[in-house]
């Protein structure tokens, strides 16, 4: 499994923007130490936590408009971002859509061929055969 990233990035009380990078195997204690940190510096604030549940919203969305309309396809991000746009009726950004499509691979979701910027996508066969 590739290592996982994570990466947040907020403003405090006095409009300092903190970024705080984590790479590897990183244990749920030092995800606690870090939200601890960002509490202290004055960077939760309750529309910081409605953005993220939106996020969490477009990942679950995308995630099932791949698993439901792309399964036996190979497919580019633009096609998931237009079919994404059209179901929902709102614009979702490139980047945003390619963001989650790489999370669907590090799951075993999706499978991914070509080279970046050129990535083609695949929904894993053992996801296929669960669905059937």
């Amino acid at each position: 499994m590739p290592a996982r990233r994570f990466k947040i990035e907020f403003f405090d009380g006095n409009g300092i923007k903190h970024t705080i990078s984590l790479e590897g195997e990183v244990p749920k204690e030092k995800i606690v130490q870090v939200l601890d940190y960002v509490e202290l510096m004055g960077g939760v604030h309750s529309s910081n936590v409605l953005n993220l549940q939106d996020s969490d919203k477009k990942f679950h969305r995308i995630r099932n408009l791949v698993i439901s309309n792309f399964s036996g396809k190979v497919f580019k991000s633009k096609d998931v971002q237009a079919f994404y746009s059209e179901v929902y009726g709102e614009k979702i950004p490139l980047s945003t859509v390619s963001t989650y499509l790489s999370r669907l691979v590090d799951r075993g979701i999706l499978s991914r061929g070509g080279s970046s910027g050129e990535w083609h996508y695949a929904v894993s066969s053992s996801i296929n055969g669960s669905l059937g």
